[in-house]
């Protein structure tokens, strides 16, 4: 088989129809719109996503954004959980300076029109799991990301230099001398078409979807990843993806994210036979960082034998489980399960990549002309654990950071464009088809085995011959569909995370490998650089 091409599809400048803008974001959740909506008014931004606008995890978040809003909480107490959290690898330049614009971000969403939960006229703030003040704003209960994101898609749909553009896949991220110009993408019914942008900002989410197991939509599949990778972007850490505890577990149904405030207003865990086994697992119990609480679940099921665990409100005021959790209330009512009196089945689930691009505190990349900002960065932040509800607070940070930084660069670049004379022409592969679907199951389910939440070297070599075996006829080949392109995405990207895995000999955060289970500081508390993309 040939090797994987620098691009997914052939083209060429005479062939496919161009568009020209400033500033190019790619990806719609919270950090590419906030990007967007930090570029001056005199500049053009174009933003794109794959999906409909409103599909991304962003809209999805249901715990919160973290911010010291209390006079009881200081920044050093939230700058000192995340440090903790992440396990010796966060940055502490990094932590400040996001904890420390957590309270501007949080009122710019107000200002914007968010309507956070209010208790008695002010902020209402609950814990979660690694926190050890009451810091997390939420809204409509347990839907946060769903009413943030409303009031951040309306106000970007008012901006008058913004364009918004949703069914376009980004198939590849565009490069000229070194230097990103922009991106190849497929919109629906208009086929390829050549954005060309004095600076490009990648804000395209996580990689949750190469699991079977995942809170993620279907729309995180990489992608963003996987371009810059192509394109000569360095990205780290990739070994890093974090569990979340606890998702509905109902056979036959999809998964369904029981949110970290579950816990954080008193939920207890407890096994098969009713034990609450959080006790003896960690001096905070129910509200040990995720990392501690899904390794605990994992083992907690084996040693029992069961294919979950259950999470217990029982003992709550049923009329305060029902107000602060609305959404989980509806859902679990769905499957005849009470929140209030049942016992809620749940076990661990992809959830978050803390791995991904890596960019400085502005959001460069290693790739001149390429920004990014959210879950497709690695940003110094996280570390080797997501404290919960950063995730949000990051997106908006940096993508501030981003659209901002992005901003000054166009700036200082002429008003004209020219496009370059840039092609991709290769021989599409004449192999036999390949059921697409059927990789793709294959290799989800294959992570799930062996590149879970615990991991050993035998394992994790099965899986690098695996992945390195579809690779092989997969990523030669040129596909037409979005389908074929999420696979091959999916696989770059899978590649990338066991070779993390099998590197790091260690258990720090959320990468824990049974053979060897103790954190190493003195060999790996440092950031690991996937190898260079190779043609």
């Amino acid at each position: 088989m040939a090797a994987p091409s620098r691009y997914l599809v052939p083209f060429g400048p005479k062939q496919t129809p161009h568009f020209f803008t400033d500033i190019l974001v790619i990806g719609a959740g919270i950090a590419g719109l906030r990007a967007a909506l930090a570029v001056p008014r005199e500049l053009d931004v174009l933003v794109v996503t794959k999906d409909e606008i409103q599909q991304s995890n962003s809209n999805y978040a249901q715990g919160g954004i973290a911010g010291v809003l209390s006079p009881e909480d200081r920044f050093e107490n939230h700058i000192e959980d995340t440090l903790t959290a992440g396990a010796g690898l966060c940055d502490r330049d990094i932590v400040e300076l996001v904890v420390r614009e957590a309270p501007q971000q949080i009122n710019d969403l107000i200002a914007w029109g968010t309507n956070f939960d209010l208790e008695n006229g002010r902020l209402a703030l609950t814990r979660e799991g690694g926190h050890s003040h009451r810091r997390i704003v939420h809204a409509l209960g347990d839907a946060t990301g769903h009413e943030v994101m409303r009031a951040i898609i309306d106000r970007a749909r008012h901006a008058r230099n913004v364009t918004l553009w949703d069914k376009t896949f980004t198939v590849d991220l565009l490069t000229h001398e070194g230097v990103c110009v922009g991106a190849l993408v497929h919109r629906a019914r208009r086929d390829k078409l050549l954005i060309w942008a004095k600076q490009t900002l990648l804000a395209s989410g996580g990689a949750g979807m190469v699991y079977r197991e995942t809170t993620n939509p279907s729309v995180a599949t990489g992608d963003g990843m996987a371009a810059a990778y192509r394109a000569g972007a360095e990205l780290r850490d990739m070994e890093f993806m974090q569990f979340h505890p606890t998702i509905l577990y109902v056979a036959g149904s999809s998964r369904f994210l029981i949110s970290e405030a579950v816990r954080g207003e008193g939920a207890f865990l407890r096994d098969r036979n009713g034990v609450r086994f959080m006790l003896e697992e960690d001096p905070r119990a129910e509200l040990a960082p995720r990392d501690v609480v899904a390794q605990a679940i994992f083992r907690c099921m084996d040693r029992t034998q069961h294919p979950n665990v259950y999470l217990d409100l029982s003992h709550l005021d049923p009329t305060l489980v029902r107000s602060r959790f609305p959404g989980i209330e509806k859902v679990c009512r769905g499957f005849g399960l009470d929140i209030t009196r049942d016992q809620i089945p749940v076990r661990p689930g992809a959830h978050y990549m803390i791995g991904g691009v890596t960019v400085d505190a502005q959001g460069r990349t290693t790739l001149p002309g390429l920004w990014a900002a959210g879950e497709v960065t690695s940003s110094g932040l996280h570390g080797a654990n997501r404290l919960a509800s950063n995730s949000l607070l990051e997106g908006l940070v940096f993508g501030a950071a981003c659209g901002k930084g992005a901003a000054a660069a166009a700036e200082r670049l002429p008003d004209s464009f020219a496009a370059l004379p840039l092609s991709c022409k290769f021989t599409p592969s004449k192999a036999t088809s390949l059921d697409v679907a059927d990789v793709t199951n294959s290799l989800r389910s294959l992570m799930v085995r062996k590149m879970g939440i615990v991991r050993e070297e035998f394992s994790l070599l099965e899986a690098e011959q695996s992945v390195a075996f579809w690779c092989r006829y997969a990523l030669a080949r040129t596909f037409k569909s979005k389908a074929g392109w999420e696979l091959q995405n999916m696989l770059t990207v899978a590649r990338l995370m066991i070779g993390g895995a099998l590197q790091r000999q260690e258990s720090r955060g959320v990468h824990y490998r049974s053979d060897f289970p103790r954190r190493d500081d003195g060999h790996w508390q440092q950031h690991l650089t996937s190898p260079p993309f190779q043609q």
